[in-house]
């Protein structure tokens, strides 16, 4: 991770534009690590942080993807309990749902009786 963390500050030193760029691919592979603890990796400072309009847009935007996904585990789990276990489409096509569809289905979820429903509100709303 050192070798990254300084590849990633030269970078940024030399190219300060490519933080949009920069900061993304850390999180993604560094799914593990806050947000502080990349910054801090690509050698930015937190101070810094407050005044880019376009980390500030990252950040935001990765807050909303970290509240969809955590939408998406949690709509996942009870839809297991009450519809049993689901196939790979099924599990695929609910976690491409977007976040006010995540949420109606997790609304809608507490009113089915099995499979069947579930297949049925997935139609209703493609």
């Amino acid at each position: 991770m050192g070798e990254l963390a300084a590849s990633s500050r030269q970078i940024l030193a030399s190219r300060p534009d490519l933080v949009t760029v920069v900061l993304p691919m850390l999180v993604q592979r560094f799914p593990q690590l806050s947000e502080e603890q990349i910054m801090v990796i690509a050698g930015i400072p937190r101070e810094e942080i407050r005044h880019t309009r376009a980390v500030q847009d990252w950040l935001a935007e990765g807050r909303q993807e970290g509240r969809q996904e955590g939408e998406a585990n949690v709509t996942l789990r009870l839809l297991t309990r009450r519809c049993g276990p689901l196939n790979d489409a099924t599990t695929a096509r609910i976690q491409a749902l977007p976040l006010e569809q995540l949420e109606a289905l997790a609304e809608a979820l507490l009113d089915f009786q099995g499979p069947d429903d579930l297949a049925a509100w997935l139609a209703a709303h493609a």
